[in-house]
């Protein structure tokens, strides 16, 4: 009988023996179901992958130690911890991330500077709250997210033409609204 008639009990078996043929099964078996598991909580292709292939791995080189009486639940809680362990990785390197930009910040603007650009935010938040709420939030996904025209004309439904004229009227009625504060500091 060949290892693709045998149940997941017998192929663990068969993996804590060191049988390779076992090992490939497995992974044939559980790759796609533990890769789209990676995919759905990560949503990048590349990292799944990685994700996946570090879990069978790890199935590999610890198979001689790791008792193992559900492979399903094994191969589907291994991949998870993978996936959480990965997102906490990339929330503390956006928080370094953010870390070092506000050093930055802090070494090369004085507090006046950093005092002028809060009080500018505010100016440009109030300009924006009189906007049409439309005009507003194309103007915030093109300036804050750094979204191209098409990709807000998709998200909000609109013709690419009435993208850019709302990001038109916002720019001119900011450039109108925001003169008294240019001239004030």
């Amino acid at each position: 009988m060949g290892v693709q008639q045998l149940r997941d009990e017998l192929l663990v078996q068969s993996l804590r023996e060191g049988n390779i043929a076992a090992y490939e099964e497995i992974y044939q078996r559980y790759w796609y179901k533990l890769y789209g598991i990676a995919f759905n909580q990560t949503g990048v292709r590349e990292e799944a992958e990685e994700l996946v292939q570090e879990v069978f791995l790890s199935l590999w080189n610890r198979r001689a130690e790791v008792l193992i009486k559900h492979l399903d639940l094994y191969l589907t809680i291994a991949i998870k911890n993978q996936v959480y362990d990965f997102i906490k990785s990339q929330i503390t390197y956006r928080k370094y991330q953010e870390y070092l930009i506000i050093q930055e910040i802090k070494q090369h603007y004085g507090t006046d500077e950093i005092v002028n650009f809060a009080e500018l935010s505010e100016a440009v938040e109030k300009v924006l709250s009189r906007l049409p709420e439309k005009s507003a939030e194309v103007f915030r996904r093109s300036r804050f997210e750094n979204q191209s025209v098409r990709e807000i004309a998709q998200g909000l439904n609109l013709s690419e033409k009435a993208v850019e004229y709302h990001i038109t009227k916002s720019l001119k009625f900011l450039k109108e609204n925001l003169k008294a504060f240019h001239s004030t500091n």
